[in-house]
């Protein structure tokens, strides 16, 4: 990720962390490109069917399968503007 592009995906994530409480929905869409953005492809194993959060969570990264770690950056950064963030 150039420095450029770090920057701005730095300052949307600390503009999440100040927003009222939102949606599940919504915090799985920013969980899932965050980590895109951070670590690429989802690994390890999905999380068994008692696990719902972890499930959720998981499916929400693995759903970002093959998006570059820029373009999720991107995609994060575009969001939180969405949000008003």
């Amino acid at each position: 990720m150039d420095e450029e592009l770090k920057q701005e995906f730095d300052d949307a994530v600390e503009r999440v962390q100040a927003l009222p409480k939102q949606p599940s929905h919504v915090l799985l869409r920013l969980y899932g490109l965050y980590k895109q953005s951070t670590v690429g492809d989802a690994t390890g194993s999905r999380p068994g069917a008692m696990d719902f959060k972890g499930r959720a969570k998981w499916d929400a990264w693995a759903s970002n399968k093959g998006t570059s770690m820029d373009d999720a950056a991107e995609e994060y950064i575009a969001f939180c503007e969405e949000l008003g963030a």
